[in-house]
């Protein structure tokens, strides 16, 4: 399995890239200091991905920061490897740049994402970004087999461990896998539901993970509503065991690393860290 120091276990959190800076930087700490080994953030349509990947370095001292992703479509390549360059040695060695090609629906210029990912790859080499330093946020098998020849890896997000053992097959023993998980710490499973779909909203807008969701078996009933059974097989909710038992489901289907990330309902601000479920997290020990 790979050796990328990104640890076993991690947080993704949309809300490390956006809100108060000092509120972000001072989450980040604590994470560090409760032992994730790795804290992803995503990258949305672009913007200021870089200076945060800088405060949140700025913020911690043993953990990966980790770009959750960088999208090939906002940030150019040049950019991205001069800000690389800029960074010394120490703090090389704690990122990773997940990079992605976003959706058509949200992108003009989108075209094959196939082949724009790997003209992005070819001018990160030609800036000198390292291979082992980068993956790929791969869906399907080709992008997958991308990953696997041109990158530390792949980071799957919002897919299962059925895809997990999918996306181990193709990689084989040594590239990354770093997986997304969505947990609901909510014992209620209407409750818990509802949370769960509120997340997914946005999401059924993309085809790329719509048509992922197809791979793995599920119904057009189960994409369009979406049914109970999407939500349980995408999202591990209720109690410790059950986020346990996933975890677990994902580590024994090949997963290097997986990433919680912890879903809240719409009425919750997605700005404010969830400290309090972080906590109980790391204190699982999962």
């Amino acid at each position: 399995m790979n050796s990328t120091p990104v640890g076993r276990l991690g947080i993704w959190s949309s809300e490390l890239r956006f809100g108060p800076l000092a509120e972000q930087a001072a989450a980040a700490a604590e994470l560090d200091t409760l032992g994730f080994g790795a804290l992803w953030f995503p990258g949305a349509m672009g913007g200021d991905i870089l200076a945060r990947a800088d405060a949140l370095l700025d913020a911690t001292r043993a953990c990966t920061i980790a770009t959750g992703i960088i999208n090939i479509w906002r940030n150019d390549a040049k950019e991205v490897g001069a800000w690389w360059r800029g960074q010394s040695p120490a703090r090389q060695a704690r990122l990773m740049l997940g990079l992605g090609v976003s959706h058509a629906p949200a992108i003009a210029e989108y075209r094959n994402p196939l082949e724009a990912m790997s003209r992005y790859l070819d001018a990160l080499d030609a800036e000198g970004v390292p291979v082992e330093r980068r993956c790929l946020a791969a869906l399907g098998p080709k992008m997958i087999d991308l990953s696997r020849e041109r990158s530390a890896g792949a980071h799957p997000y919002l897919t299962t461990p059925a895809h997990t053992a999918m996306a181990r097959a193709r990689l084989g023993n040594g590239p990354l896998l770093a997986v997304e998980q969505g947990v609901i710490l909510e014992p209620d499973p209407g409750k818990a539901r509802d949370m769960a779909r509120d997340a997914l909203a946005i999401y059924l807008k993309f085809p790329n993970y719509v048509n992922n969701w197809r791979r793995l078996g599920f119904s057009e009933e189960d994409v369009s509503k979406p049914t109970d059974r999407l939500v349980d097989a995408l999202f591990s909710w209720g109690s410790m065991e059950s986020i346990r038992e996933r975890t677990a489901e994902h580590f024994a289907a090949g997963a290097d690393h997986v990433c919680l990330q912890v879903v809240r309902g719409a009425s919750r601000s997605q700005l404010s860290p969830p400290l309090e479920q972080w906590r109980t997290l790391a204190a699982a020990r999962l």
